[in-house]
């Protein structure tokens, strides 16, 4: 532990929660009065009451949650009130959304985008599910040139590109009940795909294209950003744990000792000294105990080519899926150059190169930024979301359900009556 001297004061502190169906882990970060991000305590446990990203048993989540947040607050010492929660699962969608106002060539003043932003309101049409965030990602001027600040620059018209995320209603309110049982309060409901993006991707990427594979234990996002902005996103529910359930089946031996063959053992790459390589299905310490798995030697000893071989049907099947989402989505050879892939999944070895070649696309393994303080273990690939949803609350992002239309319109703005017509033309279209 660094002396009290040298660690810089606190100005702001964020927690997040990130309920996965394998583990829930929490992280409590601060802000430096310098700007920099500093985590100061994080912590998981196992998941319970938590199925492919849906809570299915409340009293459990809440157990779990209050567990890996007390971790973390232990290890930061200091306590939380509230939260931003991760959600994978609950039927994530997203669209996008543009309006434009006419600004006739004059400077475009705080005012002009203000009332730009409260037309945007109007163009948030959920279609009955519930609305995480909208945001606005980013200005058109004359319906070209995406800029992030528009104040000062002249346009005859001035637009915006709104990013919208959805999710069902009730499965979001089962989460947030979930954290609000365990005494806290819920600040966002955050997409994981927004917050494994803010952790793993560049802007120069998120720019260019790139997608983001964000391999679960239960569910695979998979979403393509460009031009800086979240385009699409699809959910497939099918995650890194169906490889352990079928390791499970294979050789007939509990999960948990699936789950650390895998760990232990496991690789996406076969290599030619498999066949000889025999590995023990239990832990160092309790080879004698559970059954002698399938396929094994008198020493339960598998060989290592079969344990090789079952990852890699069902990693086929998961990167045919994920195939067919970038497809859909248009990430073809002109957009889509880059994959990255990140989650819990993405520490399995060699999955990197094999997904390249069932792909065709170069991937790259996406973890947490390098954050002051961040403890080794969450340094992975698995913590990704976790780390970026710290990350999303620093930014701050600006969501336009929240400007209010507390602006007084002043006489000198001579498009008001268009703005009206514009608030008009988009309630008929849309």
């Amino acid at each position: 532990m660094s002396s009290a001297r040298n660690t810089p004061r606190i100005a702001r502190t964020f927690a997040a929660v990130n309920i996965g169906s394998f583990r829930i882990s929490a992280m409590i970060a601060g802000i430096s009065e310098t700007g920099e991000m500093i985590v100061l305590g994080s912590g998981h446990r196992a998941a319970q009451g938590i199925k492919r990203g849906y809570v299915t048993d409340m009293a459990a989540a809440t157990y779990a949650v209050r567990d890996a947040i007390e971790r973390a607050e232990k290890m930061a010492n200091t306590s939380v009130s509230s939260v931003y929660i991760g959600c994978s699962g609950a039927g994530l969608a997203s669209k996008r959304e543009q309006v434009e106002v006419d600004i006739g060539g004059r400077r475009i003043e705080q005012d002009d985008i203000e009332h730009l932003l409260v037309a945007g309101r109007e163009v948030i049409h959920p279609d009955g599910q519930m609305v995480l965030h909208a945001q606005p990602a980013h200005y058109t001027l004359d319906g070209a040139h995406g800029v992030a600040n528009p104040r000062g620059l002249h346009a005859e018209r001035l637009g915006v590109d709104i990013h919208i995320m959805l999710a069902d209603g009730a499965p979001v309110r089962n989460l947030t009940e979930a954290v609000q049982n365990a005494h806290l309060e819920v600040e966002a409901v955050v997409g994981s795909p927004i917050a494994a993006g803010h952790a793993c991707l560049s802007p120069e990427e998120r720019e260019l294209g790139v997608a983001l594979v964000e391999f679960g234990a239960q569910v695979t996002n998979v979403s393509v950003y460009a031009g800086g902005m979240l385009l699409g996103l699809t959910s497939i529910p099918v995650g890194s744990g169906d490889i352990t359930d079928a390791i499970a089946s294979a050789f007939g031996i509990r999960r948990f000792q699936a789950e650390r063959l895998k760990c232990v053992a496991g690789s996406a790459i076969a290599s030619p000294s498999d066949h000889r390589e025999m590995i023990p299905v239990g832990a160092p310490g309790d080879e004698g105990a559970g059954p002698i798995a399938r396929h094994a030697d008198d020493k339960n000893r598998i060989p290592r080519a079969e344990l090789i071989s079952v990852i890699t049907v069902q990693l086929a099947s998961v990167l045919e899926d994920i195939g067919k989402a970038l497809k859909v989505m248009g990430f073809t050879a002109q957009r889509g150059q880059q994959v990255v892939l990140t989650g819990g999944g993405a520490e399995l070895a060699g999955i990197a190169d094999y997904a390249q070649a069932a792909l065709g696309k170069p991937v790259r393994i996406g973890k947490p930024p390098a954050l002051r303080g961040l403890a080794e273990a969450h340094a992975t690939p698995g913590f990704s979301t976790l780390a970026g949803l710290v990350l999303y609350a620093a930014a701050d992002p600006v969501d336009v359900r929240s400007i209010g239309p507390s602006y007084q319109p002043t006489i000198r703005y001579a498009g008001m009556g268009l703005v009206g017509r514009v608030y008009k033309a988009v309630r008929e279209y849309f």
